[in-house]
């Protein structure tokens, strides 16, 4: 299998990449996180446009195989697994998540957040999510935080999200992994 940026349909976010990585990196320092403490989950992408998606959809399943399919929110979100994984920030990141548009326009087309694992399931999560954060970059201007709890129709673990934005790039927390998630899927409830 091929890698991202042998993809023809992808070069758009082949070349998006670096940018990410230099915004996620300031992002970061301004957050005082430490991201090699933490395990990257996976990448995701935004675009505005079915067509954008469904361009990346191809392109993807040519570097890529179709990890799970669902709905979410009224709109289908796709999880790739890539044959070679990507350098993000200080990790190695297999799992890209491309979600299909919805109602909410971003300010960009590419690569827009990434997602940690913090581990010890979603008892006292949001408490403990925020606890990473530093005070000032909770109350520093343009910040934003929402807490969340994203789920799929099959789903069987609770998986709620803290996201923290400045608007350009997001850094979100959950206590499971979406391989754990999928795996869940096809538990009996």
């Amino acid at each position: 299998m091929t890698t991202l940026s042998a993809v023809a349909q992808l070069q758009d976010l082949a070349t998006d990449l670096p940018r990410f990585n230099q915004l996620l990196a300031a992002f970061a320092q301004k957050l005082h996180l430490d991201l090699p403490a933490f395990h990257a989950d996976h990448i995701s992408v935004r675009c505005h446009q079915n067509a954008t998606a469904d361009r990346w959809r191809h392109g993807f399943m040519q570097c890529a195989t179709l990890l799970n399919e669902t709905e979410i929110n009224g709109r289908p979100i796709c999880l790739f697994t890539l044959a070679q994984p990507l350098a993000v920030g200080p990790w190695q990141i297999d799992v890209i998540e491309l979600p299909y548009p919805g109602d909410k326009r971003y300010p960009h087309e590419g690569w827009e957040h990434v997602e940690l694992v913090l581990s010890g399931g979603p008892q006292d999560f949001y408490p403990r999510a925020l606890a990473l954060l530093a005070d000032e970059a909770l109350v520093a201007p343009g910040i934003k935080i929402k807490q969340s709890a994203p789920q799929g129709e099959n789903e069987r673990l609770p998986n709620p999200t803290l996201a923290i934005t400045d608007g350009t790039i997001t850094i979100k927390f959950h206590p499971y992994s979406l391989r754990e998630i999928v795996a869940s899927e096809g538990q009996p409830g």
